[in-house]
């Protein structure tokens, strides 16, 4: 059983020994002046609540919703002293999250060489070329962005080409997806890479004819150069932190799920909760290699820190990599590269292993799978433990489910296992999966209407910042199937999308049920945390060809307007 935060004395989130430890937390709920502070009316609010899903007026106070429904009721309720809001007929949503990001990888991308959108290897060296112009020789480089499946040449860059124009400093230049990388000569040198260089567990260096590293690293091979990087600083990495949430404040996103977090970030979030410099919620998932994983199971999940703006709910692990980078682990080969199947990252039995633990001190896991093989083996461990030690109640999660056997899809309801998605994966990827997998396995893959007909429930996500942060393009992406350009026309796979009711619930109630968090999050329904994404237009009744251009009017958390356009009429 979760423990409950009111059983601690003190409200603070220590890291010690690297190990996070809650020793004390703020009541939600408790105490609180009932009074309301501000009422936002005259407005078309979708609750996300069944019993009662439209409303005109909302009102807050203490942090909470205190009444919702009618304009008229909810002024004379809250009495002369309320600050009163007109929303003018704009719509008002729960507050938008994004059920699976890294939010620190997010904001660290700011600060290094972007790469998303180049077209080919020479348009990188260009962009490489005026960096390497900028700073000091010797000096490392990092970058992130570049997918070769946009680009007329469509195999993986060789150190060569990087080499060209920075044969002194080294280069670390990571894929769109995170699960592949190219390193230039002086990099692999630094990291002692040789052509002797073993593949390490859950990963693999990639080789010329010769047995020589072309520089191309796969999964856990990445982790061989990005170990002797040098490390921002933690002040660094803060002002990176606190730029990047009020870009997600302006998109209309109120938290995050952030996955694979370790102790050094958690100290971090503390930090930045106790300064009050970090409006936004973070549902963290502890990173499952970290060396004080036994410790942090030990100490048990953090409920809410910072007044609910910060939870420890479960653990992430990996089951495989990526399928734009070929790694994702496949029942049969890949149609566009035969003998290929993919990788494991994490052994079967090992994995097992980890889950259990997790599962016994009352984790909610959160594993990587992608391919179908990958996600058939996280199965059968979910299923397993789940026998093993039945009743917990916990609803652990697997994260993309992206390709999947379809005798494998019904196992998901009928184990209680969530399939978390992100839908602009599809939309981005649709252009070559069919060369990846073939016509056969199309019927697996992103199969969302599937898995929501067998039972199951999608939390939306981007998997930011492997896609854009906008939370918008993922709801266009799951009602069409379409790229922003519309097409294809009819969409890639219609069959499979969702309703707008649907996409935006994947992205308000369903992001909360994912995490434990539906009593609190959701649904803009009286007692529930007062948060809330104001939009310019009723996106229940747009097209989807307009939902991508519809304005992000302001972001309500606990109440209070943390980011307000300047169109705002309040």
């Amino acid at each position: 059983m979760r423990r409950s935060i009111a059983a601690f004395a003190v409200s603070v989130l220590v890291v010690s020994a690297a190990v996070l430890v809650l020793q004390g937390g703020i009541v939600m709920g408790e105490g609180r002046d009932e009074v309301a502070k501000a009422v936002f009316y005259n407005g078309r609010i979708y609750t996300m609540n069944e019993s009662d899903p439209l409303a005109e007026a909302v009102t807050v106070g203490g942090g909470r919703i205190l009444f919702v429904g009618s304009s008229e009721d909810a002024i004379a309720a809250a009495g002369p002293a309320a600050v009163k809001y007109d929303l003018h007929g704009m719509t008002v949503i729960p507050g938008l999250v994004d059920a699976h990001a890294h939010f620190v990888g997010y904001a660290a991308s700011r600060a290094a060489l972007d790469l998303n959108g180049t077209v080919s290897i020479a348009q990188i060296r260009d962009r490489l070329k005026a960096e390497v112009a900028a700073v000091h020789r010797d000096r490392w480089i990092t970058g992130r962005g570049w997918d070769q499946n946009d680009w007329d040449r469509k195999d993986f860059p060789h150190r060569s080409d990087i080499d060209q124009v920075s044969p002194d400093n080294p280069v670390l230049l990571t894929r769109v997806c995170g699960h592949a990388a190219i390193a230039n000569s002086k990099a692999l040198k630094a990291a002692g890479i040789g052509a002797d260089t073993p593949d390490p567990d859950g990963g693999k260096i990639e080789r010329d004819s010769s047995g020589k590293p072309t520089g191309i690293l796969l999964d856990d091979a990445i982790s061989l150069v990005r170990d002797v990087v040098p490390a921002i600083t933690p002040e660094e990495k803060k002002k990176l932190m606190i730029s990047a949430v009020h870009a997600c404040l302006a998109v209309g996103l109120t938290g995050t799920h952030e996955m694979g977090i370790g102790s050094e970030t958690a100290g971090i979030y503390r930090e930045l909760y106790e300064a009050g410099e970090f409006p936004f919620r973070i549902t963290a998932y502890f990173d499952g290699d970290a060396d004080d994983l036994d410790s942090v199971l030990a100490a048990g999940p953090v409920d809410d820190f910072a007044d609910g703006m910060f939870s420890l709910a479960g653990v992430k692990f990996y089951g495989d990599g990526s399928l734009g980078a070929r790694s994702a682990a496949m029942l049969e080969d890949y149609s566009d590269d035969p003998g290929n199947r993919g990788i494991i990252v994490t052994d079967p039995g090992l994995l097992h292993e980890k889950v259990l633990a997790c599962h016994r001190n009352g984790f909610q896991v959160a594993t990587h799978a992608i391919g179908d093989r990958a996600n058939r083996i996280v199965l059968d461990v979910y299923e397993k433990v789940l026998m093993e030690e039945p009743g917990s109640g916990l609803r652990h999660r697997i994260e993309h489910a992206q390709i999947l056997s379809p005798a494998d899809i019904g196992r998901f309801a009928s184990l209680g296992v969530i399939p978390s998605m992100q839908f602009i994966h599809c939309t981005s990827d649709m252009p070559w999966v069919p060369d990846r997998i073939g016509g056969d396995r199309i019927e697996g893959a992103y199969a969302w209407r599937s898995l929501m007909n067998a039972g199951s429930r999608i939390p939306g996500g981007s998997d930011y910042p492997v896609e854009p942060i906008d939370p918008l393009l993922g709801i266009y992406a799951a009602v069409s199937r379409q790229a922003l350009d519309g097409t294809p026309a009819e969409g890639w796979a219609p069959e499979q999308r969702l309703t707008i009711v649907e996409a935006v619930r994947a992205y308000t109630l369903d992001a909360a049920w994912a995490a434990g968090q539906e009593k609190e999050r959701g649904s803009i329904v009286k007692g529930k945390l007062a948060d809330l994404t104001i939009l310019g237009a009723d996106i229940m009744k747009a097209d989807p060809g307009e939902i991508p251009g519809i304005k992000v009017i302001a972001t309500v958390l606990s109440g209070k307007i943390e980011y307000r356009a300047d169109e705002a009429p309040f």
